[in-house]
């Protein structure tokens, strides 16, 4: 394969990352940090998880660059350097070797600015704030891009379920794929993995649909009109981050709406990359809602696309078709 080297790295990486957030988790969520909605564990578990994945990376491709989701900054202050202190203790944790001192240079290892051109590799080290606080779906999502196209994806889901119809089945996954080779998941403490593929449903009023638990992040109400578009009767599956993009890669929905909010908001390529390719190696298709394919060569976000819709494949223009009925309704 062509990418075996960047595949093991990558799930490698993204299993250390997901060791350390899910301590932290364990450890510095308590309801009292819920109560006073205090969100430095989630700080920590992000800036650490990110210091983990370039780190890693960095150390096998040299060269590579990175387009991750925070930078030091905010640590380099006289009150972050606590946080930083905190941050190195977990990251040594899974990285006995690495130097305190490297914790600012090592986050900031993921400014580049992306483009069309080149190889890169796009980091989101917490996905799901939200869901990591309640102790529900986060995500930590890595993907491989050259020339503007994602080759390589690695979804880490430390909290979803093995079978989502038994809650008694282990927790802990990790979703990868690789261009024209299919898409895969194996348990978080595993090496061996199994092929997986999107639902085979092609009529929609059987198709189950998810979607974000914030409606701040997709619209609610314009997901219930399309659903009654469509027809569809089940209750939506509303879970946090690119965990959508894992439920819909193995069959568990066969929709994803990630609906605008807003006129001006864009989507960042580390929100999605990662997920895209995973569902579309499943067999399945990802566009903007108006059915266009998602761009990832303009920087570090998705400025060409509105919005995100993912199905099983054979739903998607149906389901285009009542997403662009449903926001027309609205704007005229």
């Amino acid at each position: 394969m062509k990418y075996d080297a960047e595949l093991k790295i990558a799930i490698d990486a993204v299993k250390k990352a997901c060791s350390l957030c899910s301590t932290v988790q364990s450890s510095l969520v308590s309801e009292e940090t819920l109560t006073k909605k205090d969100k430095s564990p989630v700080t920590v578990a992000d800036f650490g998880a990110q210091a983990v994945i370039c780190h890693e990376i960095k150390k096998t491709f040299p060269n590579d660059l990175i387009v991750a989701e925070e930078d030091s900054a905010d640590l380099k202050t006289d009150e972050g350097q606590i946080l930083s202190q905190k941050i190195f203790e977990y990251v040594s944790e899974v990285l006995p070797d690495f130097k305190e001192n490297e914790i600012h240079s090592t986050i900031d290892s993921g400014d580049y600015e992306g483009g069309p051109k080149g190889r890169f590799w796009t980091l989101d080290p917490i996905d799901g704030t939200k869901g990591f606080l309640r102790g529900e779906q986060y995500a930590v999502a890595l993907a491989l891009i050259e020339n503007g196209e994602v080759v390589l994806g690695v979804l880490g889901c430390p909290n979803l379920l093995e079978d989502t119809r038994n809650p008694r089945s282990n927790r802990g996954l990790i979703f990868s794929a690789v261009k024209g080779e299919g898409a895969s998941v194996r348990s978080m403490n595993e090496n061996d993995s199994s092929s997986i593929e999107v639902s085979d449903i092609d009529n929609p009023t059987l198709a189950p649909f998810c979607e974000s638990v914030e409606s701040g992040h997709s619209s609610h109400s314009d997901s219930e009109q399309i659903a009654s578009v469509l027809g569809v009767t089940a209750e939506p599956i509303r879970i946090d981050s690119q965990c959508k993009y894992a439920v819909l890669a193995r069959g568990d929905a066969s929709i994803y709406l990630r609906l605008p909010t807003s006129k001006d908001y864009t989507e960042k390529i580390w929100d999605h990359a990662a997920g895209y390719i995973v569902v579309k190696e499943a067999g399945g298709r990802v566009s903007d809602v108006t059915g266009k394919d998602l761009d990832f060569s303009k920087g570090r976000t998705l400025s060409q696309n509105k919005g995100v819709v993912g199905t099983n494949g054979q739903l998607h223009d149906l389901v285009i078709s009542a997403v662009v009925e449903v926001l027309n309704s609205k704007s005229s």
